[in-house]
């Protein structure tokens, strides 16, 4: 059996919903679980690259792929995301910045998410922590 045969994940879709638009009601996936904790906008130095959103929304993003990358996977064995950010007008105001950033580290494949509005985190700067759960093919 290849890797790629050891994972299967299917976007879940109750009978007469409309399909959402960037994500996914539910995700069922079979292989290794790897569970992915908040990253924030830091470089590898942890350092935070940059106050603006967008920017942060990025490296946030970049840093949860670059732990499945780390594990053996690859972006489409995300299979949820939840969002933590510290001003939600922020994040709809730079939503076409955010999307395009998406896009080019997770391609068109979009697993459950959440976007949780929260009072601060952990380090002051912060603007966005992202925090996820991934399904990885088995090793042999």
């Amino acid at each position: 059996m290849t890797d790629e045969a050891s994972v299967h994940a299917r976007a879940i879709l109750p009978d007469g919903w409309q399909r959402p638009r960037g994500y996914s009601n539910g995700m069922a996936a079979r292989g290794e679980l790897l569970a992915i904790a908040g990253m924030i906008a830091w470089d590898a130095r942890e350092q935070l690259v940059s106050d603006e959103f967008a920017a942060q929304f990025r490296q946030a993003l970049a840093n949860v792929v670059a732990v499945v990358a780390a594990a053996g996977g690859r972006p489409e064995h995300v299979i949820s995301l939840t969002v933590y950010v510290t001003d939600k007008r922020e994040y709809i105001a730079e939503l076409a910045a955010v999307g395009a950033a998406y896009r080019e580290l997770m391609g068109r494949h979009y697993p459950a998410m959440a976007l949780v509005e929260v009072a601060a985190l952990l380090e002051p700067r912060a603007k966005v922590e992202i925090q996820g759960l991934a399904v990885l093919p088995v090793r042999a």
